[in-house]
């Protein structure tokens, strides 16, 4: 990378809106020295572009400063990457023209290394105790297993999700909708700091630059862009989260749902999304096994073993042919068993010695325990 082309695109990450197809086009074609010299220079305007868009960006490149932002940053402990540096993650490719001019990070990881194994975990700003629950704990187990926890930074479920991993002594990253050196929401200053300490805190637009209601949805294809796979924690049907789901799909990702109650307006963009590609997930070993490579399969999942599923077949029916409460004589527990009554005595003492039936006089019975337990008789049911 040139520094000439370094500086072309500093100048662009002010001067272009994050998401712009029509100038990312443009900067395709041209290239970006000389994109930069048609905003200053008098060569027209490009193909596709309107007057007063073009106007707009000769305005804003007049206020360009790209030696004053590459200070601001280096003093914030910024960097600037640029498309095809070695830690530019080539997935953001995908994006085609929409994809940014540059990222500025912060903090002292590659991105592009962290990004090949990542996962996006957002969702609902104001969510509930059990979004930002399942946010946390989504979060910590994906750092425990090795993967790196992708969020925007903002309240609710993407807060929880970057303390879930921080806290397990995880890799994280915020992508902001603004300047990577003004955290924001200013609410998270502490919590941002410290993923730029520990982790990364990336962003498109330059030292300075404050969000918008655009600016936080654009923000959201980077997300989905940079990240195997999106799983949603509480959404809305009207949420920004759904938005990085979408981008997510288009993209040939990975998405993912947790449910929620069905009377929650919380959950219901999740259950829409798990009505149509999006796959359910519970935790983060499922997520894993979704994106993660060949044999990292989550476990099976199943009730807890009790003693009983230990048992031979024929000694079960046994089991389940003696009442809970009175007595029964051998005969008539061969008969419920439909097995002959040398074979029941055999299996009841079997069980005796197990723990399961006890002996009263001529008859058998379930022990306490089995009763408590729920092995008697399923009478009524």
């Amino acid at each position: 990378m040139t520094a000439v082309e370094r500086e072309a695109r500093v100048t662009l990450s002010r001067v272009v809106e994050p998401g712009d197809e029509v100038c990312g086009r443009w900067i395709r074609e041209v290239g970006a020295p000389e994109a930069v010299r048609w905003l200053y220079g008098n060569l027209g305007q490009p193909r596709g572009m309107t007057d007063t868009r073009w106007a707009g960006l000769r305005a804003r490149a007049a206020r360009a400063a790209p030696e004053r932002d590459l200070a601001l940053a280096r003093d914030a402990g910024v960097r600037f990457v640029c498309p095809g540096e070695p830690e530019w993650p080539a997935q953001l490719d995908d994006l085609g023209d929409a994809r940014p001019v540059g990222l500025w990070v912060r903090g002292p990881a590659g991105l592009r290394l962290w990004a090949l194994r990542s996962v996006a975990v957002v969702g609902a700003r104001a969510c509930t105790e059990y979004g930002a629950h399942m946010a946390a704990t989504l979060g910590a187990g994906l750092a425990e297993r090795g993967w790196v926890v992708v969020s925007g930074g903002a309240y609710g479920i993407d807060g929880a999700a970057h303390r879930g991993a921080l806290g397990a002594g995880g890799a994280t990253v915020a992508v902001l909708a603004c300047g990577v050196d003004r955290p924001y929401p200013r609410g998270h200053t502490q919590l941002i700091t410290r993923i730029a300490e520990q982790g990364l805190v990336v962003g498109e637009l330059p030292p300075g630059e404050h969000p918008t209601q655009s600016r936080f949805i654009l923000r959201n294809r980077v997300i989905a862009a940079l990240t195997r796979g999106t799983v949603v924690v509480e959404a809305a049907y009207r949420s920004g989260a759904l938005v990085t789901a979408r981008a997510a799909q288009r993209l040939g990702r990975f998405t993912m749902g947790v449910p929620g109650p069905v009377t929650s307006a919380l959950s219901a963009g999740v259950h829409e999304m798990l009505r149509g590609e999006a796959v359910l997930v519970s935790d983060a070993a499922e997520v894993a096994e979704l994106v993660g490579d060949m044999g990292e399969l989550a476990p099976d999942r199943r009730g807890p073993v009790l003693p009983r599923d230990l048992l031979p077949p024929d000694a079960v029916r046994v089991l389940a042919a003696l009442p809970a409460r009175d007595p029964a004589g051998t005969e008539e527990i061969a008969r419920r068993a439909a097995t002959s009554t040398d074979d029941a005595v055999g299996r009841l003492y079997e069980l005796r010695a197990l723990g399961f039936v006890e002996r009263h006089g001529d008859g058998w019975k379930l022990t306490r325990q089995v009763t408590a337990s729920g092995g008697g008789d399923r009478e009524g049911c």
